[in-house]
C-alpha cells in the first residue's frame, strides 16, 4: 500500500466524506453495518464489533441515521440507503477506503482540525484587531 494520504479523492465522494463522516468511528461503523448486509445491529454488538463505547457509537448511529444510510427499526439498526445514488456513493467508499485508506480518513481529519482550529482561533485576545 502505497497511500500517502495526498491524492486527492473524487469530488463527489470527497463531498460526501465530509457531510456524513464526521468521526473515522462513523466510517468505520458504516461499513461494519454494509459489510452485515441486511442484519439488524444492536448499539452494544456494534460497539463489541468496533471497539468503541456507547456513548460513540450512539453518536455514530445518529449521524449515519440522518444522513440517510441507516434504518432503525425494533431489531436495530440496518445499513439501509435512503438512495441508490447513496448506495453507490458507499459503495465507491469502501472500495476507495481498501485502497487509499489515508486519503479518506485525511478528508475526515481536515474537517475535524478546520472546525477545531475555527474554535481555538475564536478565543484569540485581539483577533478581530488584526
Amino acid at each position: 500500500m502505497t497511500d500517502s494520504g495526498r491524492t486527492s479523492l473524487d469530488p463527489d465522494l470527497t463531498r460526501f466524506i465530509e457531510s456524513a463522516l464526521p468521526s473515522v468511528w462513523a466510517l468505520e461503523t458504516l461499513l461494519v453495518m454494509r459489510r452485515g448486509g441486511a442484519r439488524a445491529w444492536s448499539a452494544d454488538a456494534l460497539v463489541t464489533e468496533t471497539r468503541s463505547s456507547l456513548n460513540v457509537m450512539s453518536d455514530c448511529l445518529r449521524t449515519l441515521e440522518r444522513a440517510g444510510l441507516v434504518a432503525v427499526s425494533d431489531d436495530g439498526h440496518r445499513y439501509q440507503p435512503a438512495t441508490p445514488h447513496l448506495a453507490d456513493l458507499v459503495e465507491r467508499l469502501a472500495a476507495t477506503y481498501a485502497e487509499r485508506p489515508f486519503s479518506v480518513t485525511a478528508v475526515i481529519m481536515a474537517k475535524r482540525s478546520d472546525a477545531l482550529k475555527g474554535f481555538a482561533d475564536s478565543f484569540r485576545l485581539g483577533k478581530w484587531k488584526s
